[in-house]
């Protein structure tokens, strides 16, 4: 599917989609819990089905219709399973301490970028806690075994995804663990979601000096709730208002645990009498903020940088490169390198035609970027932002988004 979108200001009032780290979160939790949890306010976005799928292959009940999950813990634990994740890192490295803990032989598949994102950590501590992986650096992929507990070193700086993965594992194990991190923790804010939400059900995490400290023996315990609204999204349309829209934006949790919210500190701070003030940002802790703040960045005064990103390269795409070289096609002036991008303001950006890079980021950023450009912007493959915002454009269409579908 490809848009055009003819450049306009935005207006109106939008309800934000549920947080899909948060849901991904409840729902495998609630699957590890011994009876029924209802959990409320989610999307069929892409990722989240691939979660909701997942489980019921590990056994679990799962009466889904598009907003409201229905869950019975699971009872009856599978000897094998194939665990298909689609494009979604977090239910692949979240699940593959889950499918060990549990004891099932799990064949995991997946498409697009996923087969090349890294499981490294896993495979170099799993051996010495009774896993076997049959591993060949893509997909599909086999895991063999029951995980034991024990020390576990792991790296903080590739990805935060191994250490909730772990965390949701190792409460099951009959004995206690520790989770030891070798370097700095990026990411921190996904860490504490996961640790809020274990909560919920039951489960403790000591947080300690180098890591976490985790008791056995503990058992997940139903729990029903509401999945609060998305500061990642919410960033599309924050950004948005910081260069001259006007949205209110619904269905925010003002105290959550979300990193992403320290967008509304973002575009607070960098304005001054409507003028907008280059800035420069560690996104370490909130790298998916990096493709809008990178639209944002292009029309503030003078050079801005953002940095700490090197782990965007391998994401859905390689991040840097694609918003790098879908702005310069507009007019933008960025300049991409290994660790971090370097962006000089403009006044407003041309327009013209851009590729989404199957990333639904990109393409989103993309459609923001376009109500300051003085010409016509089309996105090509706009689809992918089906994987976390499947009505994105209707919702852009309904707040003045002046656009046409071509599929």
């Amino acid at each position: 599917m490809d848009i055009k979108i003819t450049p306009s200001q935005l207006c109106g009032e939008v309800t934000v989609p549920p947080s899909k780290s948060v849901a991904h979160r409840m729902i495998i939790s609630a699957a590890l819990a011994k009876g029924k949890s209802t959990i409320t306010n989610l999307s069929s976005s892409v990722d989240i089905v691939a979660t909701i799928e997942a489980m019921q292959s590990l056994g679990a009940k799962i009466d889904f219709d598009g907003k409201t999950a229905t869950i019975e813990g699971i009872e009856n634990i599978p000897k094998k399973a194939e665990i298909n994740c689609h494009e979604s890192g977090s239910t692949l490295r979240f699940l593959i301490p889950v499918a060990c803990v549990l004891g099932v032989d799990s064949t995991f598949v997946g498409r697009g970028k996923l087969p090349q994102r890294p499981i490294t950590p896993y495979i170099e501590q799993f051996g010495s806690h009774g896993i076997k992986f049959d591993y060949n650096n893509t997909m599909p992929f086999d895991t063999h075994g029951k995980l034991t507990a024990g020390k576990f070193y792991i790296a903080g700086d590739i990805s935060s995804q191994f250490i909730t993965g772990l965390l949701f594992a190792l409460p099951l194990l009959d004995g206690d663990s520790e989770i030891i991190l070798t370097s700095h923790l990026q990411s921190k804010p996904y860490v504490d979601i996961t640790i809020g939400v274990l909560k919920d059900f039951g489960c403790e995490i000591q947080e300690v000096q180098d890591g976490y400290y985790i008791k056995g023996n503990q058992q997940y315990k139903p729990f029903s709730g509401s999945v609060e609204g998305d500061f990642s999204q919410a960033a599309f349309f924050e950004v948005a208002n910081a260069l001259g829209s006007s949205i209110k934006i619904n269905g925010l949790n003002s105290n959550s645990f979300q990193g992403d919210k320290k967008i509304l500190e973002i575009c607070q701070n960098i304005k001054n009498n409507n003028i907008l003030n280059n800035f420069e940002i560690d996104c370490s802790d909130i790298p998916d903020l990096v493709p809008i703040l990178t639209v944002l960045a292009c029309f503030c005064n003078g050079k801005s940088v953002i940095k700490n990103v090197a782990r965007l390269r391998i994401k859905e795409c390689d991040r840097l490169y694609a918003i790098s070289e879908c702005l310069n096609k507009l007019g933008g002036k960025v300049k991409a390198f290994n660790d971090y991008l370097e962006i000089d303001g403009v006044e407003c950006l041309n327009g013209g035609e851009v590729e989404a890079f199957n990333d639904h980021r990109i393409a989103m950023s993309m459609a923001v970027a376009s109500t300051k450009c003085t010409n016509d912007v089309i996105i090509r493959g706009a689809e992918c932002v089906s994987k976390s915002y499947p009505d994105f454009f209707e919702v852009f269409e309904k707040i003045g988004g002046k656009i046409q579908i071509y599929n």
